[in-house]
């Protein structure tokens, strides 16, 4: 007969208290300067399409692969194992690794000498930067109170839209440079042109300022099971994969409207700040430098304040009792985005092109905080790190790996016609926002649903 099998028992522990508010902020700035970091060497390919195209002899749809597939294939795939390791290991070490390892794969874009070098350099940035959200949605998490929850995640998302806005205004000044210095001589690697100093620039500093991780410290994991082992030591209880997999199995009609729907919202934004500045190239006769600078100002500034907007109204709409509002305030503003995002693309005025684009870019980028935050809200502590990577696996493979091709395969293939860019834009970010809006709709029922089965499972594993 086989000897029966004992669990070990499980131990209340009392939750330690948070952190002071201060340090816990701290902890946030220093996250969101590493994501800034981590979306200049992201998003900086996204002005350089002209010297990059012309240099390495590639078409618009190979260079939308390299803006998005290539960089979101293994940022996704990556993501899951280190969601994994996100739930066990030190979070402040692996977003440390992974800021050394994409900020030596961005320099090395500088190296790339045709199409496939490139291709792999960039495959290398998503494997790095798969090290660094479900790590950091699981630490702000652990340093935050569920009523501020929100608002610190979307403070840390503001690092996508600062990070984005400086890559187009060090894109827009590189071009300017390159007007007036044809070649740079460096150290080591000779001549190298313009757009290939860039990436040195915003790629080596990297290796140095990872240390900033060591400046925080890892806090306590709130919400674990604790079980007494046969030593009479305290630990955390290992949750196996198979629980993983049914409590987000029995969740997903949530996750599909959640994650699917927000995705398509992610496939708008990433689709037009592909192609937005080139619009404004082709369409309007801007340099890429004035294009550069000024969509860099827009996303800058009133994306940033988008998304720490969401975020902040989010937990004002939870204090008064909207269980949902994490998806609800996705839904509003996937809604209100139609009567600026139909119309900056197709008037002939510029400048009321940018009057326009400056609304629309606020609320694209309201949902950014509020998605993450409505995934730790209802996933178990100890689950936190992997249900993020699942999160981050989908939203970046449809957004960033297939909105700015779906834009360029429109263009080149719909269209054919270059300056066609900006009807692309509105037909493949209308039909994402008509989608997503059915979607989030849907999904603030089975939301709020989740959140009563994440109290029952607390209860049964108390």
């Amino acid at each position: 007969m086989k000897a029966a099998t004992i669990n070990p028992p499980v131990v209340q522990k009392a939750e330690d208290p948070y952190p002071p508010i201060r340090y816990a902020w701290y902890v946030v700035g220093v996250l969101t300067f590493v994501y800034i970091f981590s979306f200049i060497d992201r998003q900086i390919l996204n002005l350089l399409v002209g010297p990059i195209r012309r240099d390495l002899g590639i078409s618009d749809t190979q260079m939308s692969l390299l803006m998005g597939f290539s960089f979101a294939l293994f940022y996704t795939v990556c993501g899951i194992p280190l969601g994994w390791l996100a739930d066990r290991y030190s979070r402040r070490s692996i977003i440390a690794v992974g800021f050394v390892f994409w900020s030596m794969m961005t320099a090395g874009c500088g190296l790339a000498q045709n199409f496939l070098q490139m291709l792999l350099m960039r495959m290398g940035v998503g494997v790095g930067e798969a090290a660094l959200s479900p790590s950091a949605y699981s630490l702000i998490s652990d340093y935050f109170p569920k009523e501020k929850r929100a608002t610190a995640i979307s403070i840390y998302s503001m690092g996508i839209y600062i990070g984005s806005g400086m890559a187009f205004l060090l894109g827009g000044m590189v071009v300017s440079l390159a007007s007036k210095q044809g070649l740079w001589e460096l150290p080591i690697v000779g001549q190298t042109r313009p757009w290939q100093v860039i990436f040195f620039m915003v790629g080596l500093p990297g290796a140095l300022l990872a240390l900033l991780m060591y400046t925080i410290r890892e806090p306590v994991r709130r919400g674990l099971k604790m079980v007494q082992a046969a030593d009479g030591s305290i630990k955390q209880a290992q949750v196996p994969f198979t629980e993983i997999f049914n409590y987000t199995l029995a969740n997903w009609k949530t996750f599909i409207c959640h994650t699917i729907g927000f995705a398509l919202l992610s496939f708008s934004s990433y689709g037009s700040s592909a192609w937005i500045p080139t619009m404004y190239v082709r369409n309007f006769g801007w340099t890429a430098s004035k294009a550069g600078i000024v969509y860099g100002l827009v996303v800058g500034i009133f994306a940033t304040l988008g998304v720490a907007t969401g975020g902040w109204v989010a937990d004002k709409m939870a204090v008064r009792g909207y269980r949902d509002a994490t998806m609800r305030v996705g839904f509003i503003v996937a809604i209100a985005w139609f009567p600026f995002g139909v119309l900056y693309p197709i008037v002939s005025n510029s400048t009321l092109s940018i009057l326009l684009l400056i609304p629309s870019a606020f609320l694209a980028s309201a949902p950014f905080g509020v998605a993450p935050a409505a995934i730790q809200q209802i996933m178990p502590n100890e689950m936190r790190g992997q249900a993020s990577a699942i999160y981050l696996f989908v939203i970046n493979l449809i957004g960033l790996g297939i909105g700015p091709t779906a834009v360029a395969m429109t263009t080149d293939f719909v269209f054919q016609n270059d300056k066609m860019v900006n009807w692309s834009l509105l037909i493949v970010c209308t039909i994402a926002h008509v989608v997503s809006g059915l979607l989030l709709w849907a999904g603030m029922k089975h939301f709020r649903d989740s959140l009563d089965r994440l109290k029952d499972w607390m209860k049964s594993t108390a």
